[in-house]
């Protein structure tokens, strides 16, 4: 233990004196916006109930998740990041060359002693639970430590502004972290672009509101663990996605991102048509479409819905379903989904 309580100091001292950030990660006022950066070595900006300043660019940052280490990846920082981890599925082709140059820290998640050996200054993670003392440290153990840390604005949305939709909140993440790194250009470029992905989804919604056509209900199924579904809630990103393409999250009425439930329920919501989120990669039970699908056929109640009778399903990589740099494609998928179901004429 005392060699263990000496080695937790040393990390602790060795993080502190690599950090080239400025150590400011203290509450942020509810809203606030982001200050724009002095030049492109100084920034300042809220994240998840926290104001971080820097005052140069970080050199050595770390992704504590997929979804981060893709946008990243994506704004081209992968030459100033110290490390990643927590890999849930194959990284896309487009990214692979870059991904290759960043040291994995951790396959799964990284807990605070492997964070430290990567000496970071600065850690942005996609959600808040990443940050906790038995995972990569809380907030407040790094901030001691002069480390900022970043959690997307989608896993925040009570603290930042009001009436922003999740895919604004995410694009908002690409230009906070863009004006951190310098990359204000490449930042404002993919916001820009994947806002016009959103637009083009929404085309679906305005074209059979023209058409005098009904809102469709669906289902996004998840996950099957244990033989039970997980099915996409109200707070998470497809309902937001079903908003766009004019559609409605049949379970929009549960207050959970990804809430288990029965296929009885499934059944009872009745869609007109179901998303199955992909999972192959990650390779647990249930976790393919086509595992989801023969679970569906198979079960006594579900297989006689006419969505499944029908074969009114859309598949899409699951992974697209939680908000990330991927997630207008699946977005996308819907919006042809939907078209080639006959939803748009």
């Amino acid at each position: 233990m005392r060699h263990r309580a000496r080695l937790g100091i040393t990390l602790a001292l060795v993080l502190a004196t690599a950090a080239c950030s400025t150590a400011t990660n203290a509450p942020a006022t509810n809203g606030e916006p982001a200050a724009e950066a002095a030049g492109a070595k100084a920034a300042s900006l809220a994240s998840c109930g926290r104001r971080l300043s820097f005052d140069r660019s970080p050199e050595r940052a770390v992704a504590l998740d997929q979804t981060s280490t893709e946008t990243l990846l994506e704004l081209g920082l992968q030459d100033r990041m110290a490390g990643t981890a927590n890999l849930k599925t194959k990284i896309p082709a487009q990214y692979q060359d870059a991904y290759a140059k960043v040291p994995v820290i951790a396959p799964k998640i990284a807990t605070g002693e492997q964070l430290r050996s990567a000496t970071p200054d600065f850690v942005v993670a996609g959600s808040a639970d990443l940050y906790t003392a038995d995972r990569a440290g809380t907030r407040e153990e790094l901030d001691a430590l002069k480390v900022p840390t970043f959690v997307s604005a989608v896993d925040c949305p009570e603290q930042n502004e009001a009436g922003k939709s999740p895919f604004e909140l995410l694009f908002s993440d690409y230009e906070q972290l863009g004006r951190v790194f310098g990359s204000e250009e490449r930042a404002a470029k993919l916001a820009r672009e994947q806002r016009a992905a959103v637009a083009k989804a929404g085309e679906s919604a305005a074209a059979r509101a023209a058409q005098g056509g009904k809102q469709p209900t669906v289902v996004y199924l998840y996950s099957v663990f244990n033989g039970m579904p997980y099915v996409a809630g109200g707070t998470g990103l497809p309902s937001e996605m079903s908003r766009i393409v004019g559609a409605k999250n049949a379970f929009d009425d549960v207050k959970e991102d990804w809430p288990e439930v029965s296929w009885e329920e499934v059944a009872k919501r009745n869609p007109d048509f179901i998303v199955i989120g992909d999972l192959s990669e990650r390779g647990r039970p249930g976790d393919s479409a086509a595992e989801k699908r023969a679970t569906m056929a198979g079960d006594p109640v579900v297989s006689k819905l006419a969505a499944v009778r029908d074969n009114k399903i859309i598949e899409v990589p699951g992974i697209e379903l939680d908000p990330s740099v991927r997630s207008v494609h699946a977005l996308g998928l819907l919006a042809a989904g939907m078209k080639d179901l006959g939803y748009v004429r």
